[in-house]
């Protein structure tokens, strides 16, 4: 290339940035809607909305899809039949048709195409697109739960025109498949839970031949017609036409999809008879209890939809699709749970409405209920339903999370704080900011670099002007065991003399166009390829990149963050890739979108292992942040929220979207603190800290062209009120990692809702404005409106409640007002719960790792307590060997006695090794709230512990008494007891 060449393509890149990059920090600009399809504008949306409507708009409505008895078998826990399909010609289309019953209680309904003549399948523009529904999203998606069950079994007292089968535990499960038209009544104790094709919305778009018809001729009065008034909706009356005009080819703000296999979509309605609370299909800025998208007062208009996409400063309570897509939804009502996982990874539309009904027509609606009816549409794939019967909100999680995988155990660094900027200008700007946060003595584990790190946007690089000696800064973060997270995306810049796109080009690993020749889009770099991650050969070569030969300037204190892997084109349709390019093995983009950002980073995680399994033997966990995610996503890493603003609803939006990803089984989740765009006022960045300390992911992040706000440069008072927030983060690492643990092996989400807490609590079922913190009773309500200085809290429950400050006494159940200054966190303890803390102040996580504990038991009115610690090396995978703690803390009023008990599972090979780096790690404080009055003026407690599996001789300890103050409870603390956090000890009291 001519250096006219190069300096003319880099100058048209940097034109092109600055244009994009200016339409981002507009501060008054919002969501682009121009950029994004409407279900309107979407052709198989709107087909199959049109679709549903005209099937519920006639009682004469007949669904054309009947299950063939004669073909139904049932086999070892799986039945097979064959679905016919009857078209509006008369034609018969065969869709085979499996249900799978799991041991886990899942149940699964698989429905595909039968393969047809090869004539009757020819692809258009002579595509090498695949000639098949994609079906392998199963291979990214799902890693277990897939046992088949030996005791489902088929009841012979169906009804005549149905097959009833009995599963799941204590066969309290049931599958009533009726034949015609096909349907299914998932049962639970003999009461229909859910339903499959009740209202007749199947609909399955068969492949066909595309048929050239001659244009309509055009008569008087034609151009008076609205717009589509000629086009009727698809799977009608015979006499109706179907609307063919998206079928072969659809434009989009100036972009063709080619669509050579013609229209392919899967529809179904699924029915959630008595429950009117959804939950789940995240992301999306809204509610935690989804709203209804059919129009109405306080209503969507539109469905929610799940297309990965690049939408900066989006909206506020919307459906609109944002980076990521989760198909699980949850139904819940009082004392009961039931969900559905939708396996699609190509574009999705759902939507929602609600009715109401009576048993009784005069009964005014006492004793009503209310069903929601869910429709769920898709583009292409197969239709391929789980069914989760519950009862339990953690049954069905957990159920889910089997399937799809639980969260990554992260190292701990990576559940403290993160300080991140776009961008940290040079070297010596991060060690200054290193070096700042200890001067001010404010707490951090994590600095991050964003694209400007790198030499002119070209990954695995250093720009040498800026970032001259990225050893010597990382290597002053390590002296506190701090890391460094940089970024890397997918897109490769296109530029001569860059090893990394002529390795990318010369081996064939980036992402074909629809002509099957390397695809160009542009991203920051400008010209850019794509990493195609669905290939063997590309995460392969992808891994390699990451060794430290190769990425010089890194070290084991250095990991990654994955950002515009939707994956987010600026120049693409929907900022995205056209849905007619091609992946391995030639699956078009259309089939695998969703799941796009999931392989990308699944390789960074392959990556990260393979760089410390060849260069040391003590292998790290890896740590990936991902902007872009889909089911399976939560096993590799954390995610974020995106790209939202510094402003109040923002903050506001940002507890139900991450509630809304624990019940969706991706509990390691944040939003930037403080606001992407925009420059918050100090309060509102006081109280985003506030509420930053109970994200899962707790990371602070800014714009390019924002103010710089680190935490020390607020100025007084609001960078002690941060500094506290954040100390409180690190005083209960302990107890946010034992949540994290029980995350790791059960799916539990990490901050959790009221209806998961409280499932029989009818009131709560809506609240998404508060949240409990694993399973320590710790209830918080962050301030998230300007100027308020009180919080009202609901207490779902009959239990004593304490503030977590100042121990101030409240009991529900109801509603109770706390009082919320500036520089105060809303910050309940729930009676009943022993808390794990490590008080110490320290300058990051990794300093605290044999800091001594305090225990704070928390008496309710049953008078008893109890909680849990997990502990390992925080970095390693040696807890997989046994090199782990494990304890209950549990009070027992009746005998007045704490005690520790081992919760390990197993010993391994690590076990010994661990507990003797855990021997002088002690227990250096028991705080007991709510402590009895008898207990006032005894002085002394009785404290024995066991060594070498014998109990020591019981020896006395201090007891410190504090008074009830007017509306406060009395305390007591028992001071350097001196026992083991890892040993088996047991303090009897007064």
């Amino acid at each position: 290339m001519s250096v006219f060449n190069s300096l003319s393509n880099r100058w048209t890149s940097f034109l092109l940035l600055c244009l994009a990059v200016c339409s981002l920090i507009t501060p008054a600009v919002m969501v682009k809607h121009e950029n994004f399809k409407t279900c309107a504008q979407s052709g198989f949306c709107n087909r199959n909305r049109a679709y549903a409507d005209n099937a519920l708009s006639t009682s004469k409505w007949a669904a054309p899809y009947s299950l063939d008895p004669a073909s139904v078998r049932f086999d070892k826990g799986v039945l097979t039949g064959t679905i016919s399909k009857k078209t509006t010609t008369n034609e018969i289309v065969r869709l085979p048709l499996t249900v799978a019953f799991y041991e886990s209680g899942t149940a699964r309904v698989t429905l595909d195409e039968e393969k047809r003549q090869k004539g009757d399948i020819e692809l258009r523009h002579a595509s090498k697109a695949k000639k098949q529904r994609y079906n392998e999203a199963e291979q990214w998606a799902i890693v277990g739960g897939t046992t088949i069950s030996t005791g489902a079994a088929t009841s012979k007292d169906a009804e005549k025109g149905t097959t009833k089968i009995v599963y799941g535990p204590a066969s309290k499960f049931e599958a009533v498949i009726r034949h015609v038209p096909f349907g299914v009544e998932f049962k639970r104790d003999g009461e229909t839970q859910i339903k499959l094709n009740d209202r007749g919305l199947l609909n399955m778009e068969h492949w066909r031949p595309k048929v050239d018809k001659p244009a309509p001729e055009k008569k008087e009065g034609d151009d008076e017609k609205k717009e589509g008034e000629e086009a009727m909706a698809a799977g009608s009356d015979k006499e109706m036409a179907e609307d063919e005009s998206t079928w072969w080819d659809e434009s989009f703000g100036g972009n063709t999809d080619s669509k050579p296999r013609g229209p392919e979509s899967v529809a179904l309605d699924i029915e959630f008879p008595g429950y009117e609370h959804v939950y789940g299909v995240a992301e999306h800025a809204g509610p935690l209890s989804l709203k209804e998208t059919r129009g109405g007062d306080g209503k969507y208009s539109e469905p929610y939809r799940l297309y990965n996409s690049d939408v900066f400063e989006y909206e506020m309570d919307s459906p609109m699709t944002l980076y990521g897509a989760i198909p699980f939804m949850q139904a819940h009502k009082k004392d009961s749970t039931v969900g559905v996982f939708w396996l699609n990874a190509a574009e999705t539309w759902v939507d929602i409405t609600k009715a109401t009904t009576s048993a009784n027509p005069l009964s005014f609606g006492i004793g009503s209920s209310v069903t929601t009816q869910t429709h769920w549409i898709s583009e292409a794939g197969l239709l391929d339903v789980f069914i989760f019967l519950g009862p339990k909100p953690q049954d069905v999680i957990g159920a889910y999370t089997e399937l799809t995988g639980y969260t990554q155990l992260p190292q701990q660094f990576a559940i403290a704080y993160h300080q991140c900027r776009w961008n940290y200008v040079t070297d010596e700007d991060v060690r200054d900011v290193d070096r700042k946060f200890d001067k001010y003595k404010i707490p951090y584990d994590v600095i991050w670099l964003d694209i400007e790190y790198t030499e002119g946007k070209k990954y695995f690089t250093w720009d040498p002007m800026t970032f001259p000696d990225p050893l010597g800064m990382n290597k002053q973060l390590d002296e506190h065991e701090r890391k460094l997270v940089a970024i890397i995306d997918p897109h490769i810049k296109n530029e001569g003399n860059y090893p990394i796109v002529e390795e990318l080009k010369s081996k064939d690993l980036a992402v074909h166009n629809k002509d099957d020749t390397i695809y160009e889009g542009w991203c920051w770099p400008g010209s850019s390829y794509w990493i195609d991650c669905f290939s063997p050969k590309g995460r392969e070569w992808w891994k390699g990149l990451f060794r430290y030969d190769k990425f010089k300037g890194t070290m084991k204190n250095v990991f990654i963050w994955n950002d515009m892997n939707e994956p987010s084109v600026f120049n693409g349709p929907e900022t995205t890739m056209p849905k007619d390019n091609l992946h391995h093995d030639h699956w078009e983009h259309r089939d695998l979108h969703n799941i796009n950002g999931m392989t990308l980073v699944n390789a960074t995680y392959d990556a990260l292992l393979a760089r410390d399994k060849v260069e040391d033997k003590h292998h790290v966990r890896p740590f990936v942040l991902t902007r872009s995610f889909y089911s399976g996503s939560q096993r590799l890493g954390a995610m974020w929220t995106g790209d939202n603003q510094a402003a109040w609803p923002h903050l506001e939006a940002s507890i139900p979207m991450l509630l809304s990803m624990g019940v969706s089984g991706f509990p390691f989740a944040g939003a930037d603190v403080g606001g992407f765009f925009g420059n918050p006022s100090k309060e509102l960045l006081t109280r985003w800290y506030q509420a930053g300390a109970f994200y899962p992911f707790f990371r602070g992040h800014a714009h390019i062209d924002t103010r710089r706000r680190e935490p020390y440069l607020a100025g007084e008072p609001y960078t002690e009120i941060i500094t506290q927030a954040l100390r409180l983060r690190y005083a209960l690492l302990p107890a946010w990692y034992t949540a994290f643990h029980e995350a790791s092996v059960s799916g539990a989400p990490i901050i959790r809702p009221n209806y998961y807490v409280h499932p029989g609590d009818e009131k709560g079922f809506g609240i998404d404005d508060q949240f409990y913190l694993g399973s320590y009773g710790l209830l918080a309500k962050p301030v998230t409106k300007e100027g308020q200085e009180g919080q009202d809290i609901y207490l779902a429950d009959k239990e004593k409640y304490y503030d977590y400050f100042d121990f101030w006494t409240y009991e529900g159940p109801g509603t109770v007002n706390v009082a919320a200054p500036l520089d105060t966190i809303p910050f309940l303890m729930q009676g009943g719960h022993i808390i794990p803390r490590r008080d110490r102040p320290r300058r990051s996580s990794g300093l605290m790792r044999y800091d001594p504990f305090t225990l704070v038991v928390v008496l309710g009115n049953s008078g008893d307590a109890e909680g849990t610690l997990y502990l390992d090396d925080g970095e390693s995978f040696d807890f997989q060997d046994g090199g782990y703690l494990h304890r209950r803390f549990s009070y027992a009023s009746s005998t007045s006695t704490l005690m520790s008990e081992d919760l390990a599972a197993s010993t391994g090979k690590k076990t010994k090794e661990y507990l003797k780096q855990m021997e002088k790690v002690r227990v250096e404080k028991v705080i007991i709230v709510g402590a009895p009055a008898a207990w006032k003026g005894k002085g002394e407690v009785e404290l024995s512990e066991e060594q070498g599996g014998k109990s020591s001789a019981a020896r006395k300890v201090a007891l410190d008494w504090h008074d009830k103050e007017e509306g406060k409870a009395a305390w007591a603390v028992v001071r350097d007891p001196g026992v083991q956090i890892g040993s088996g000890w047991k303090i009897a009291f007064p």
